[in-house]
């Protein structure tokens, strides 16, 4: 069993692991521990707000509904990765979920499926409600997602969890029926799990630099494309183009580019995929690769571990994640590739390629 941690270790153990944090009105004292227990605690909780907008999301999260009295989470996650702590304590937020969920968590194995709802998980989990509309449209910004990683990493480290396994995260629809949170373009609970288990493996501060970090704010670079599609014949490794970017202010269109960011660097890069064509139980395959320079053209250097996911659900939207290293030789620069091996051409209606980056 688990005693939940006090809010001072709460919040040392985020900003440990390098998470931005505001501490919101009198969150410390903020619960609802009079409605029931708090611990022990087993797990963290990814929740999305459907809401918009970070001050009026904080608040709602803090106040709670008429129906439903706050807090609803422990921590707000915006868009821009900070996290806004609302509460410490018994929170509404999991509700109740599937016993055999709770048993997996605890004994950090593979999730089964949710299929009751007879365990209370708000004594249970660490929530994070992170702002997003919830409509499979709304983008998760890739340092929303880092964030969600160190956030959860920071309360599993605490914990000693993580050892054997990585399934101490959870969303809240693998906790309880009918649930669909959190979802939409940039996240899975699959890619969190992993990314929270390889931060693990490291020290509280760790950078894909390898250094300690403090103030060591990474860059962005964000490429979509927009009205433009892109033809994959079955059995060909195609790149995608990308046909406008975020300037930080707004977005630019521009002419179709296949490179998404220029060494040198060290990046996590997150890339979105929404397919066409796919068949139930085919195969997508998807990588970045690193090109460079020669002769006057771009030629591949070397490609990351490539991601294959099935269209097990009749589904075509994958989102995948890599951490590497452009180097400054030959003017490198990474591209994003797919791949599949069916009968037919399949079309990618939809990308989107986003980065932390730090300049080497």
């Amino acid at each position: 069993m688990a005693t939940p941690l006090s809010a001072d270790k709460v919040l040392s153990a985020l900003k440990a692991e390098g998470v931005k944090v505001v501490e919101y009105k009198s969150w410390r004292t903020h619960n609802r521990n009079s409605a029931g227990a708090w611990g022990p605690v087993h797990g963290v909780m990814i929740h999305h707000t459907v809401t918009s907008g970070t001050a009026s999301s904080v608040e709602l999260c803090y106040t709670g509904r008429s129906d439903l009295p706050g807090p609803l989470c422990h921590g707000v996650i915006d868009k821009e990765g900070t996290v806004h702590l609302v509460g410490h304590g018994r929170a509404n937020h999991a509700g109740s979920g599937d016993g055999a969920v709770l048993d997996a968590v605890i004994a950090e194995k593979k999730l089964p499926p949710d299929t009751t709802a007879e365990t209370d998980g708000n004594a249970r989990f660490y929530g994070f409600e992170c702002i997003n509309l919830g409509d499979n449209k709304d983008p998760w910004p890739a340092a929303q997602v880092e964030a969600i990683v160190r956030a959860s990493a920071a309360l599993l480290r605490a914990h000693g969890w993580g050892k054997n396994g990585d399934t101490s995260v959870i969303g809240h629809l693998e906790w309880q029926p009918g649930k669909i949170d959190p979802r939409g373009p940039g996240i899975s609970m699959s890619d969190i799990r992993k990314r929270v288990a390889d931060r693990l493996k490291q020290s509280a501060g760790w950078s894909p630099d390898g250094d300690e970090e403090e103030d060591d704010v990474p860059k962005r670079s964000l490429y979509e494309t927009s009205s433009y599609t892109r033809t994959v014949q079955p059995d060909t490794w195609t790149t995608l183009n990308f046909n406008r970017y975020y300037d930080g202010k707004k977005w630019v269109d521009k002419d179709p580019e296949p490179s998404v960011l220029f060494g040198p660097c060290y990046y996590t890069a997150s890339v979105a995929v929404k397919v066409a064509g796919l068949t139930q139980g085919q195969e997508f395959k998807v990588r970045v690769a690193r090109y460079r320079q020669q002769d006057g053209k771009y030629v591949r250097a070397s490609a990351m571990p490539t991601s294959s996911p099935v269209n097990d659900q009749g589904k075509g939207h994958f989102v995948h994640t890599w951490t590497g290293h452009v180097p400054a030789a030959d003017k490198g620069r990474l591209r994003v590739e797919v791949q599949h091996h069916g009968p037919e051409p399949v079309t990618v209606e939809w990308a989107r390629a986003e980065s932390l980056y730090w300049p080497a």
